[in-house]
């Protein structure tokens, strides 16, 4: 294997291994939760090693970067995920590559994912982002609805042609009653999983934790965990 392989490998392996003994303390089978790699600011060579390494979920947050890697990996079996703050005019782009948004958050938003899945033929899944920093009425320091928005805006997709609703995507906040309490969060995160579950039964994703809290998101329950810096190390700065 090549230097970078190698690393590469090595890192997965560690990430396998902390997921496992979550999974075990937590009394949960290991393949109720799956890892998404967190591929931003990393080349198109990083994700080919990771799919030959048996990574099937990957995801990106800027589209400008995310639509070239997507085509040059167009012949691999993954799972695209797109998780940061999406602009309405990036969505035609957007959704000609992604099969899951995590970050849906505004009406308007719907409105033009709706839009483009359509005229692009596809079906795409969609995780409305909750804030769990946010006011009754306010959006997230890094997007995000509040919690009482969730039940109105996860209507809106499941109604929207062209969308499936999947399920809850949630960032630790760094502010608010949850500030170092990603536990705490990530249960709340359930609880509110379980409130969208009576009215969308098929609504069971939870993306929860990164590579500082994973071990949190999978005790409280997370089906997916998204991990960048463990898997692919320190990341370079973007200029």
């Amino acid at each position: 294997m090549t230097d970078r392989k190698d690393e590469l490998a090595r890192n997965l392996a560690q990430v396998e291994e902390r997921i496992a003994a979550a999974c075990a303390a937590a009394g949960r089978r290991r393949e109720e939760v799956t890892l998404i790699v967190v591929t931003k600011t990393y080349p198109a060579a990083d994700v080919r090693i990771l799919s030959e390494l048996g990574v099937r979920h990957v995801a990106e947050n800027r589209d400008q970067d995310a639509a070239p890697k997507a085509t040059e990996c167009s012949d691999l079996p993954l799972t695209w995920h797109f998780v940061g703050q999406l602009q309405t005019n990036k969505v035609r782009s957007v959704v000609g590559y992604a099969d899951v948004v995590q970050s849906v958050d505004r009406s308007r938003l719907v409105t033009a994912l709706s839009k483009e899945a359509v005229r692009a033929g596809r079906e795409v899944g969609c995780l409305i982002q909750v804030a769990l920093d946010a006011g009754e009425s306010a959006r997230g320091e890094r997007g995000g609805v509040s919690p009482s928005g969730i039940g109105e805006l996860a209507d809106l997709v499941a109604g929207a042609p062209g969308l499936r609703l999947d399920g809850l995507m949630t960032v630790a906040p760094l502010t608010g009653e949850y500030a170092g309490r990603e536990l705490a969060a990530f249960e709340r995160m359930m609880d509110l999983s379980t409130d969208l579950r009576r009215t969308h039964p098929a609504a069971t994703m939870v993306s929860a934790g990164m590579s500082a809290d994973l071990e949190q998101a999978v005790a409280a329950g997370a089906t997916h965990v998204r991990v960048g810096t463990a898997v692919l190390g320190v990341r370079p700065r973007l200029g």
